[in-house]
């Protein structure tokens, strides 16, 4: 009995996280799915290659079917030897995504405030407010699965953490760390790991002086290395994906250019504006943490018809169902984000007010090392409005210049901030405190966020004007845009007026438990109903029930008559144009071809570089030329001044999604023999080249591969040949006939660190020609040239990965027969 009785808030906690999330997410009980444009693109981008794992049960690890050809290591990839997949298979309870992410976060922080020896009860409220945060229905919405199982099992990886540095059970902590890093990594979002890595230094410093300061030197070297275990085992699971990565890393966007820049912009990773100029939060945009539309919410969004604006727009003769429909997307947002916001990052009102209270309740070191990572987060989300700590992180932090969207960052507070908040409450409802402590706690923290909620309520416009860059674009009239600024004002308003409502209902909530009118469990009760209530209609003015759709439309791209025109084209490689999309942020055109653009957040270095300085431009000349096509002959005009795009095998252009592509009779094929090769210095001299080249004629190439060609000569063969016979996107096969050894272009993208060559079975060195293309020297005769992608990182690391997943189920049934034996007499007891 006294078992069942132990067990009844855990088994009530997951029933509880159980029944919010399948409310929440009921439309997929009806059989809908979630729209996630995010999912739609990773979709499009994955096509190539999930066809043919499932045709051949095998992984092409490369794509030919965006931007050119990439790995697709951050695209699609299984590694079956990383056993950590069963596990979430196995706590999900068969959860469709995305619910199962929202239930794990919840069930993750639960059990996280348990490792702090929060009360279970409380510690369901707390779940609450980690796993119902506004950003993490936001990133649902847009698709960003992989970071949300990142963030989901953020908490168990710090709580494991925990309970082996400050509660001396370092084998329950190894296991939680090896099991929670393991599959965070497997999530494989490394900017999140990232931000995890931050929290957990920033707390290890603390452990350290404190270890210091007690002497108890043998307490951290144990659990040290019991978390040096945990990490190699975790690691050691997803090793593959790791080694391919890391090995990736300095070929993509993230790594750094051959290319001089003078500017200042450029980093050892992405460039400086890249990271810092479009998602940075203004200093004032930080209160919706607090007030979730301080700053107008979304950058458009939907507002009454008592609204200012609504009103303006009568009076000045705009009809009212005009006036109405305008009402549906006004861009309320005057933040500091240039590149926009689907919404804030809410973490909750009576949250903020439980953390200023913990500020007061919490003491030593755990404070401390949660209300500093807390403010770091905050400080490094400012971005380019506080350059200095930005600028010092970027140059010399490693990693921090390979990850943009510095707003990100604010995950250390959506997991800090409601640690503490609970933390403190946990103080308040125990012994440790005098009751004359816990009420001056109570009214300090009351006065300062209700004050800062009821200063906004009173004066809103006191210390700001409401006007947005975006303003003076939208050629609105004056009447209209002071109409928006007083409609803003409202919106600031009428939500530090909700704020300031669910900070007195948990205040007088607390007061009542601390002045012993209100029992703990009820007091728990109400704590966790509001911070559902307040957490869930936010959620759901950014993610409702009409962002499902039927499951067979779902993040499926539908052809058009463009693309069934094409598709009658039965050559298995060739590249398409799609003008009728963001070319470069777009992957709905790889759902069906090989697409001259995509969308990847690493795509390769030299390929952005690419599209910047030559296909861009190229496309443009496209664009302003387009109309004036009339016969055939402006066609091959258009395309002859389009080197980078015909030497891509561009074989189409759709211009138009309900019309018949264009066809580049320019478009140089897969392979070609070049008659002259023209050697430049390095990756300026090359790309400069690209300005004023010929493909057919010739091959540009860096100078540095010059003892690859040692010995050879050009002696053109306008007789030989060289045709693709087959195709598959690891395994190329070309057919070649020539009297003369001749140079070889292949219109496919340069990566020596997997692809190899091989004539007749031989491996024969290749180089990289045109900025991204392969080249190789074929000598004379009739010979089969195949092209294989055969990394040796993919093979080694699934090894590693298969005795580092043996090693870690040998670890936890190590500790379970540990446990039995040291309980033993326990078991005989109760038996």
């Amino acid at each position: 009995m006294s078992i069942l009785k132990k067990a009844l808030p855990h088994i009530i906690a997951v029933v509880a996280f159980l029944v919010v999330t399948l409310v929440y997410f009921s439309p997929l009980l009806e059989g809908k799915r979630l729209g996630q444009y995010d999912i739609l693109q990773s979709n499009g981008s994955s096509k190539e290659v999930n066809d043919f794992r499932e045709k051949t049960g095998k992984e092409a690890l490369w794509t030919n079917s965006t931007f050119g050809g990439m790995p697709a290591y951050q695209i699609s990839v299984a590694y079956p030897n990383n056993w950590t997949n069963y596990l979430t298979q196995i706590v999900t309870f068969g959860l469709p995504s995305p619910a199962y992410m929202i239930f794990l976060a919840l069930l993750g922080f639960y059990v996280t405030l348990l490792c702090f020896n929060v009360n279970p009860w409380l510690s369901i409220a707390g779940a609450f407010a980690y796993g119902l945060s506004a950003y993490f229905m936001l990133i649902l919405g847009a698709g960003h699965n992989t970071k949300m199982r990142a963030l989901s099992f953020m908490p168990l990886i710090i709580g494991g953490v925990y309970l082996a540095f400050c509660r001396k059970k370092i084998w329950l902590g190894m296991i939680l760390t090896c099991l929670a890093l393991g599959l965070q990594l497997r999530a494989n979002h490394l900017q999140i790991t990232y931000y995890t890595a931050i929290i957990i230094l920033i707390f290890l410093i603390f452990v350290l002086v404190q270890i210091i300061r007690d002497k108890q030197y043998n307490k951290f070297i144990k659990a040290t290395a019991a978390m040096i275990v945990a990490l190699v085992l975790a690691v050691g699971m997803n090793i593959t994906n790791m080694l391919l990565t890391a090995e990736y890393t300095p070929y993509s966007t993230r790594g750094a250019s051959e290319l001089t820049d003078e500017s200042g912009d450029q980093t050892k990773g992405l460039d400086r504006s890249y990271i810092l100029d479009r998602y940075s939060y203004s200093i004032p945009e930080t209160m919706v943490l607090f007030i979730p539309n301080f700053v107008g919410g979304p950058s458009a969004g939907p507002v009454s018809t008592h609204s200012p604006i609504y009103e303006a727009l009568v009076q000045n003769g705009v009809p009212q169902a005009q006036a109405t429909q305008f009402c549906k997307q006004v861009p309320l947002y005057w933040g500091g984000q240039e590149g926009g916001t689907s919404g804030p990052m809410y973490i909750g009102a009576v949250i903020i007010f439980l953390f200023v209270l913990g500020l007061f309740t919490v003491k030593g070191p755990l404070k401390w090392w949660l209300l500093i990572a807390t403010i770091l987060s905050i400080m490094l989300a400012w971005g380019m409005y506080f350059p200095m700590l930005s600028n010092l992180f970027i140059d010399y932090f490693p990693m921090y210049n390979k990850f943009r969207t510095v707003s990100m960052v604010l995950v250390i507070a959506i997991f800090t901030i409601p640690l503490l908040g609970i933390l403190g409450v946990n103080e308040l409802l125990g012994n440790n405190l005098t009751t004359i402590d816990k009420q001056k706690a109570l009214k300090k923290s009351f006065f300062i966020t209700g004050g800062i909620a009821l200063f906004f309520v009173l004066f809103p416009g006191l210390l700001f004007s409401f006007d947005s860059p975006w303003d003076a674009q939208m050629n609105y009239p004056d009447w209209l845009i002071a109409a928006l600024h007083d409609t803003r004002e409202a919106v600031l308003r009428n939500d530090s007026f909700r704020s300031l409502l669910f900070v007195v209902a948990a205040a007088v909530v607390l007061w009542f438990t601390v002045r012993g009118k209100l029992k703990v469990k009820p007091a728990c009760a109400l704590l966790a109903a509001l911070i559902l209530v307040d957490l869930w209609v936010v959620d759901k003015r950014y993610l409702d029930n009409d962002r499902f759709i039927k499951a067979k439309s779902a993040n499926v791209a539908q052809p058009t008559p463009a693309d069934l025109a094409i598709l009658e084209d039965k050559d298995p490689d060739y590249r398409v144009l799609n003008l009728t999309v963001s070319t470069f942020n777009d992957a709905t055109t790889s759902y069906f071809h090989k697409s001259l653009g995509g969308y990847h957040g690493a795509k390769m270095k030299r390929y952005q570089e690419l599209i910047e300085h030559r296909l861009s431009p190229e496309i443009s000349t496209i664009y302003t030329n387009m109309q004036a096509i009339k016969t055939e002959d402006d066609v091959k005009k258009l395309f002859r001044n389009c080197p980078a795009i015909n030497m891509l095998n561009t074989r189409y252009v759709i211009y138009n999604k309900d019309q018949r592509p264009i066809s580049n009779p320019d478009a140089l094929g897969n392979a070609w023999i070049v008659p002259g090769i023209r050697w430049v210095d390095n990756a300026d001299a090359e790309m400069a080249a690209l300005s004023n080249f010929n493909p057919a004629k010739e091959a540009i190439v860096d100078k540095r591969f010059q003892p690859e060609l040692e010995g050879f000569t050009v002696h053109f063969d306008s007789s030989a040949s060289i045709s693709l016979a087959s195709y598959e996107p690891n395994h190329l096969v070309y057919e070649y006939h020539s009297q003369q050894p001749q140079m070889v272009v292949f219109s496919e993208i340069f990566y020596d660190k997997g692809w190899n060559a091989y004539v007749d079975g031989t491996l024969t060195p290749h180089v990289r020609a045109d900025y991204v293309l392969r080249a190789m020297v074929v000598p004379a005769g009739k010979h089969e040239v195949v092209f294989k992608f055969e990394p040796k990182s993919y093979a080694r690391g699934e090894k590693i990965a298969l005795a580092s997943s043996i090693a870690t189920v040998l670890l936890i049934l190590g500790v379970i027969g540990k446990y039995i034996y040291d309980n033993k007499y326990m078991f005989k007891k109760q038996s």
